[in-house]
């Protein structure tokens, strides 16, 4: 929202799928090279001492350093590399084609070894051509696996993306926040918002160099094509940027000198003087975060229990789920049971997935909280659905 407050940074690890597993809160903007290996102890003591794991994540958790740190702990890698590299000559890709996932993927890769730390660290770079010439390059440690899985899986991340959306559009994951405030530790380390400023003045002054000196070789080539009239009127042009580049490159120099004086970082006391010291309340937020990752686990096991039976599941799975769960229904509790008899859908094929979904939840044999009613669900014929009310109605069906 551009606005100055006080703010957490939430970093949430899901599984293949793209569903939530857990979410960490940290301080706003915590370095995620400095949270993957506290949040991945957390997925260590899930997953035991000896089971492998990949962990995906983009280009805000690079760090060759870290990567060796999270191969000792037992886990595989996956990412983005950052940084600029050398781009690959386009004869040295291949097309891969192969079917994952249910559906048909092509790309085009090259695959070859690269090394960090001085060469200490081997690992694998898979990169992929588009057809408008962009080179993405991956880096992994998995070397068994295919180059278009490799690939396949590092774009599939875009899943956790999608979960994101998805919340913030369904679940409201923005309006159920917490603004309430409580006190910041005033010992927290933080960058240097004075530091960031005169970054931000170098990289201004660098810019209006760089456009100098591209407006110094059009002048040049203007007088080599004898654009410019006399070779006085280059002279004083040539002079005159000249004169501009010095002062940008002095600039510069100044700019950096006085960044290279300030601390990197700084604590919360020095950069909120005069100011109280807050940070975002955690505690509602934890709750709404368990609340919206309860809520979208159980609407992902709802959509694979319909998957055998609706062809369009990967399209419309979700949005058949919520209008199941907004469907009306009649709800009639007997000696042992407590029946949900739902209305029939907007067509006969999404009726008949409704009572595939029914009798999957029959199975369960689910008793109401605090009950020892079994709950069963069944889907009303279209003609007892009553023409006014919309109501079901169990009465033998009549012509409306």
């Amino acid at each position: 929202m551009h606005l100055a407050a006080p703010a957490t940074t939430d970093y949430w690890v899901n599984d293949q799928r793209g569903d939530p597993l857990f979410v960490v809160t940290a301080d706003a903007n915590a370095a995620m090279t400095r949270m993957l290996t506290p949040v991945l102890r957390e997925v260590r003591e899930l997953l035991g001492p000896r089971r492998h794991s990949t962990v995906v994540f983009d280009r805000g958790g690079w760090s060759p350093k870290l990567f060796r740190d999270l191969l000792a702990m037992g886990f595989d890698i996956l990412t983005y590399r950052k940084g600029r590299i050398r781009h690959i000559a386009e004869e040295r890709f291949t097309r891969h084609k192969a079917k994952l996932d249910g559906r048909p993927v092509e790309y085009l890769l090259n695959d070859q070894p690269v090394r960090f730390l001085k060469g200490k660290l081997r690992l694998r770079q898979v990169t992929r051509l588009t057809e408008t010439g962009h080179q993405t390059p991956i880096v992994t440690s998995r070397w068994e696996l295919r180059a278009i899985v490799v690939a396949h899986r590092m774009f599939e991340r875009w899943r956790q993306e999608n979960f994101f959306k998805y919340l913030r559009e369904e679940y409201l994951i923005d309006a159920l926040a917490d603004y309430q405030v409580e006190p910041d530790d005033p010992t927290r380390s933080i960058p240097n918002p004075a530091r960031k400023a005169v970054e931000k003045e170098v990289y201004a002054a660098r810019v209006h160099l760089r456009k100098l000196r591209e407006s110094y070789g059009a002048t040049a080539i203007d007088y080599i094509h004898g654009s410019t009239s006399t070779d006085p009127d280059f002279e004083i042009a040539e002079e005159k940027i000249r004169m501009e580049i010095d002062e940008a490159t002095k600039r510069i120099k100044k700019l950096k000198t006085r960044r290279d004086s300030l601390p990197a970082r700084v604590t919360v006391a020095d950069a909120q003087k005069g100011q109280e010291m807050v940070k975002l309340s955690t505690e509602r937020k934890h709750l709404t975060n368990v609340l919206k990752m309860v809520a979208y686990q159980t609407e992902s096991d709802l959509v694979e229990l319909i998957r055998p039976h609706y062809s369009r599941v990967e399209d419309e799975g979700r949005t058949f789920i919520q209008t199941a769960l907004q469907d009306t229904a009649d709800i009639e509790p007997t000696d042992d049971q407590l029946r949900i008899r739902l209305a029939p859908l907007s067509s006969p094929h999404r009726s008949r997935v409704l009572e595939s979904l029914c009798e999957a939840l029959n199975k369960t044999n689910t008793l109401f909280p605090g009950t020892q009613l079994k709950m069963q669900y069944l889907v009303a014929p279209p003609c007892c659905l009553e023409a006014k009310s919309g109501q079901v109605s169990d009465q033998p069906c009549q012509e409306l």
